[in-house]
């Protein structure tokens, strides 16, 4: 009904668009140590400022939350829709080639500068479809929340705060994902393992082994320190593990000991079939010498048959759980340390809805067990799930399939969104299939169209959701 005066609307405004967004890119936003009444420092307070005002300045009444985040509404009637988005960023390198992270600038049709995807780029357009509705008087009958947060990229305390004064409202999405929309994310099971035991003499041995900084990232490299091995021998298991791994292997001789090294791949471990894990590669090469017999050594035998490199699906563990809603179970054996006396890591899982503490978290307690070691206590954190039958899910993927022509399907993904914690919320843009934004990465962009778009599905949505 309004949709040629909102894509006018939203045409014309292009240009102001582009400047709202570079005047937040500017900001250096990343996470710093905190200060009085700045939590997440200097540069994530003048990011909501800058929000902030924006908001202000079309028309929205806010509010700031003691620098957590800060919100804006739109509509005099009771609250049916909240809009999360976040002005925090994750730090940048040296790498970028486009321009500087912070030095924003336009070309061939894109919108280059950190934060342009995620999340200063969607959190624009979702301001510009409010300001639409607004400027163009189109009635609703319920109102619209904006809230713009400051801490999403270092574990979403913002929206903690934010939550212990406001309460959800009935319909809550995030333009921090992708189109067509994510309505489920699986369970998650992050668990630390160790083992103590009498250290082994008898060589050959591994002195040590260290691979992986973080669970949830598939390791690209790992390292071990080896003594009473010949070059001659570990030659030919190299060649022998790199033939079923696709890890490169290299050694350098350091006195009686052997400095041994894999290379992989890095991935998300909520993809960890996107990648080649260096950790269980090595783990492999290590079966294949002729190690003498310790407790340490059983140690690293039993997470070779529990983590079968490539086994992305924990089937060697018995948990390759699956369903037709959500998919299958992923498994990332992502952090271990090693010494002659001790054996610590850690292993990330994401988990379809079927999962249980009972089939997944205490199975894997006793394989753990049986091998001599110990894993964390505690159970699963549970997957979130708002049906894709629901009328707030069809409604959006209308929406979508409006102005895209696509027959809009829910998404199940294996990663957390801004919306993880809400009864009912989902994720909803503005990433679209097949393109490659570098979010998290350099030279990150936003396609401009795609931001205009989603700005228009946006006001659409609104329409739909608060008349």
């Amino acid at each position: 009904m309004y949709r040629e005066r909102i894509d006018n609307f939203i045409d014309s405004k292009k240009e102001e668009m582009l400047e709202d967004l570079k005047s937040l890119v500017t900001i250096n936003s990343q996470r710093a140590e905190p200060s009085p009444g700045k939590p997440f420092g200097d540069g994530p307070a003048e990011a909501l400022a800058k929000g902030q005002e924006l908001m202000e300045q079309y028309g929205l009444k806010t509010r700031n939350y003691e620098n957590y985040a800060v919100a804006g509404d739109y509509g005099n009637g009771e609250k049916a829709l909240d809009i999360l988005a976040h002005l925090d960023v994750v730090p940048v390198t040296d790498g970028w080639t486009v321009t500087a992270p912070f030095d924003p600038i336009v070309m061939d049709g894109k919108i280059y500068g950190r934060g342009t995807c995620d999340d200063k780029g969607p959190a624009i357009a979702a301001l510009y479809a409010v300001r639409a509705i607004k400027e163009l008087q189109i009635p609703l009958k319920k109102s619209v929340r904006i809230v713009l947060g400051s801490d999403e990229e270092c574990g979403s305390s913002d929206l903690d705060y934010y939550y212990s004064i406001e309460k959800e409202a009935p319909y809550t999405f995030t333009p921090d994902g992708s189109f067509p929309l994510i309505n489920l994310e699986k369970a998650r099971l992050a668990k630390k393992f160790e083992a103590h035991f009498s250290a082994g003499i008898e060589v050959p041995r591994v002195i040590s082994l260290k691979a992986g900084d973080k669970e949830n990232v598939v390791p690209a490299k790992a390292e071990a320190v080896l003594e009473g091995i010949t070059e001659e021998c570990l030659e030919a298991a190299a060649d022998k593990a790199a033939e079923k791994t696709d890890a490169v292997f290299l050694w350098e001789q350091q006195g009686e000991r052997i400095l041994l090294s894999a290379k992989g791949m890095a991935a998300h471990a909520s993809t960890p079939e996107m990648g080649n894990n260096a950790l269980t590669a090595l783990l492999y090469l290590l079966t294949l010498l002729p190690l003498a017999d310790s407790p340490g050594h059983d140690c690293l035998k039993a997470l070779s048959q529990m983590f079968p490199h490539k086994d992305t699906s924990g089937k060697a563990l018995g948990v390759d759980l699956e369903d037709e809603e959500s998919g299958a179970l992923t498994m990332n054996l992502g952090v271990l340390d090693y010494d002659k006396n001790h054996l610590k890591g850690c292993f990330d899982c994401r988990a379809p809805l079927c999962a249980t503490d009972e089939n997944l978290t205490e199975k894997l307690r006793k394989t753990f067990w049986k091998a001599d070691m110990e894993m964390e206590k505690g159970s699963l954190t549970p997957a979130h799930h708002v049906s894709a039958n629901s009328a707030f899910v069809r409604t959006l993927l209308d929406s979508y399939e409006k102005y895209t022509g696509i027959k809009g399907k829910p998404l199940a993904i294996g990663g957390g969104t801004y919306v993880h914690g809400l009864e009912r919320g989902v994720a909803f843009g503005c990433e679209i299939p097949g393109v490659d934004n570098h979010m998290h990465g350099d030279d990150e962009f936003m396609e401009v169209d795609v931001l205009l778009m989603s700005a228009k599905i946006f006001a659409d949505a609104i329409v739909s959701l608060c008349s």
